[in-house]
């Protein structure tokens, strides 16, 4: 088990915005088609408002940033082409009633299953693929990760704004989310077969239109060999998501390290792991957390420093240990993305200059 075995990619979304007033455009084909004359595979969202970017697989977390650095930099130039801004940001600062849907078959359907739920969706979550040499393997992991998602959230949280107004959550996103009957924690899955039972009841009965509304915050990838992480808003800066990347990526080898010695995963209740999803939605990294495996309560800031150093081994047979070191503490010095919406709201009371700070925080390190 070594960086070779354990690649990585990820992929974003974002939100598209009027330039002028900041509030969602629906543009995404335009600048999809843009973005594939400059060479660029964009994914069209559910709402015509978001686009998502995927990287290639990685070995290393420097390759990883490189092409972060490239994909937001390339596909801000083709929104800016069709009259819109790209803001990495999990939800609209300001933001109509209805968000429209995306006019393909898949996501008609989803439309017409789901009502408001699809009409108001308009969320951009970014998402983490770690390679594994199987489905039993990803199960396995899936537990393992299970109680660090509401860190990994907390982390990550990008939505304080919502309707020009505070939410009083770091992460409005993940509230908004769970609203779906098939989003949030899986639950601790004893084997691979034991997964797909429940998938399989699932669709059977109409909770899900297809395998890909399995939108566990973990699962087995269904068109790759990997293991998905999926719960964390998306990351303010390309720096925020190759840190997410790499830690999630030393979790999932530390998990194999573990699984490889005979261990399993400590089975955490479904009911815990809600409480601790709402109080990282909550206070994010600025406040309180529960440790889900014991019910520890606290700062967030430190229960991540415990993770840092469950992760050391993994780390170090990564390559990764001074690159999250100093990402760590610049995110804790700076903020994340919820933090700087929030103090550039507080400013003025002005959602115009929380835009503003997501256009810059969408594009810092991309420049140059």
């Amino acid at each position: 088990m070594d960086a070779v075995s354990s690649t990585v990619g990820v992929e974003e979304e974002f939100l598209l915005a009027d330039p002028e007033t900041g509030a969602p455009t629906a543009k995404n084909e335009a600048v999809a088609r843009t973005a594939k004359e400059w060479g660029i595979d964009l994914q069209l969202e559910l709402t015509r408002c978001q686009v998502e970017t995927s990287t290639d697989v990685h070995t290393t977390t420097a390759e990883l940033l490189g092409q972060l650095r490239r994909l937001r930099r390339g596909v801000a130039l083709c929104a800016d082409m069709n009259g819109a801004q790209l803001l990495a940001v999990a939800i609209p600062p300001t933001v109509p009633g209805r968000f429209p849907v995306t006019d393909t078959p898949r996501y008609q359907r989803i439309a017409e299953g789901f009502g408001m739920l699809a009409q108001e969706q308009g969320l951009c979550g970014c998402h983490v693929h770690v390679a594994v040499p199987d489905r039993e393997t990803a199960v396995q992991v899936s537990n393992y990760l299970r109680p660090w998602l509401p860190l990994f959230l907390a982390l990550t949280a990008n939505s304080a704004i919502y309707r020009g107004v505070e939410t009083g959550y770091a992460s409005w996103r993940s509230i908004l989310w769970r609203r779906w009957p098939s989003a949030g924690p899986p639950p601790y899955f004893h084997s691979a077969d034991e997964y797909d039972s429940m998938v399989a009841m699932m669709l059977s009965s109409g909770i899900m239109l297809d395998e890909k509304m399995v939108y566990w915050d973990v699962r087995p990838s269904i068109q790759w060999p990997t293991v998905e992480i999926r719960v964390s808003d998306v990351p303010a800066t390309i720096e925020e998501t190759a840190l997410l990347a790499a830690l999630v990526r030393a979790t999932v080898l530390r998990a194999r390290m573990s699984l490889a010695e005979g261990n399993t995963a400590p089975p955490v209740t479904a009911d815990v792991l809600r409480a601790a999803y709402w109080k990282a939605a909550r206070t994010g990294l600025d406040g309180d957390v529960v440790a889900p495996v014991d019910g520890r309560i606290l700062p967030a800031r430190e229960l991540l420093m415990e993770l840092v150093d469950y992760v050391s081994p993994a780390l170090d047979e990564l390559g990764d240990r001074t690159f999250v070191s100093d990402t760590v503490a610049a995110v804790l010095k700076r903020g994340n993305g919820a933090i700087r919406q929030r103090n550039a709201f507080r400013l003025r009371g002005n959602v115009e200059d929380v835009v503003a700070e997501l256009a810059n925080a969408t594009l810092e390190g991309c420049r140059g």
